[in-house]
């Protein structure tokens, strides 16, 4: 009989619908299959990717690691069944966030998805604000799980309030109590603020106006705070930001201004003290590879610019690098 301990190393090493197959072996493959700790040990060990998806019913995953495209983690969410259709919003640690589309007369509905599992939870509906505040307005949602602090996940709100311009509540949902509370009261938000495309980092939520305002809220302590200047000095009217995001524990920002192949990657310090160069770009020898990047610049008549846009930073204790979209395809450029 296999040792438990290499039954375990087995079984982490098997695609998800393996998984789900050998759990009806024993009850002893349930148990282990089902704990937190195997659970964990997977996310360890999983290889990370993206997510392309033209709709929730045609997905694709492209490994960063260069593993078998064969071996899919799922390829649609049709077992959650919303007559409008759903959009996937955010994904974190095998959860995914889900909003229905937009349909006349239908009300929105978010949900919780395990496509693992193929199990869903709708989230209830928002709770009444105090009077004087009242507001459906949904600026932006947020899916905040972390599996090895809790079982539990928490989801985040933002909603601008109808009592004052440019006034919003954070309101926040917790799978434990099954109910929204909200956190703390209105604050006000630079003018140009949009709320739906913050990152999550360091157990706290970023935000980057078009105009280089910050704001963040962090989760744990449920308080409001800013970063520091975006590191470039550039004096335009709006930020030139191509890429915002976290990767490896890490928050990045890329701005590029002008027509030009090369740029810095940023990264900000844990204490928010501020941005510092992580890496110096050169996309030169992707463009020769590719010179369909090749475009006229809008900014001066004797010059190029390059189509592209920069999805994620993938680091690891011996390489880094971009993944791009350019016309027609996706490639890996080493920052």
């Amino acid at each position: 009989m296999l040792h438990q301990d290499l039954i375990t190393e087995i079984l982490l090493r098997l695609p998800v619908k393996s998984l789900l197959r050998f759990k009806c072996v024993s009850k002893q493959w349930l148990s282990l299959i089902s704990s937190p700790q195997f659970r964990h040990l997977r996310r360890i060990l999983a290889s990370p990717g993206v997510i392309l998806c033209r709709t929730t019913d045609l997905i694709h995953h492209i490994s960063l690691l260069g593993s078998n495209d064969s071996d899919q983690p799922f390829t649609s969410l049709s077992f959650v069944h919303d007559s409008a259709g759903i959009k996937i919003l955010q994904s974190s640690h095998g959860l995914l966030l889900c909003r229905s589309l937009y349909k006349l007369g239908k009300t929105c509905s978010y949900y919780i998805c395990n496509p693992s599992t193929k199990k869903f939870s709708v989230l209830p509906h928002y709770s009444a604000e105090p009077t004087g505040s009242e507001s459906r307005t949904i600026s932006g949602v947020y899916l905040v799980f972390n599996p090895t602090k809790s079982p539990h996940y928490q989801v985040a709100c933002i909603r601008m309030c109808s009592s004052s311009f440019n006034s919003y509540q954070v309101e926040i949902y917790s799978s434990a109590t099954r109910a929204w509370r909200l956190s703390g009261t209105p604050f006000a938000a630079p003018f140009d603020m949009v709320f739906d495309n913050g990152v999550l980092w360091n157990a706290a939520i970023h935000w980057i106006s078009p105009t280089g305002a910050s704001l963040c809220f962090d989760i744990d302590q449920e308080r409001l705070g800013a970063m520091p200047g975006l590191p470039s000095n550039e004096k335009w009217g709006r930020r030139r930001l191509r890429y915002f995001g976290e990767s490896g524990g890490h928050l990045h920002l890329t701005e590029i201004y002008g027509c030009t192949s090369q740029f810095q990657v940023f990264e900000m310090e844990k204490d928010y003290s501020c941005w510092v160069p992580k890496y110096n770009v050169d996309l030169a020898p992707v463009v020769d590879a590719f010179p369909e990047m090749v475009r006229n610049c809008i900014f001066r008549n004797d010059s190029v610019s390059y189509a592209f846009s920069l999805l994620c930073l993938q680091e690891d204790e011996d390489d880094s690098f971009l993944l791009l979209h350019i016309p027609g395809k996706f490639v890996q450029g080493r920052s």
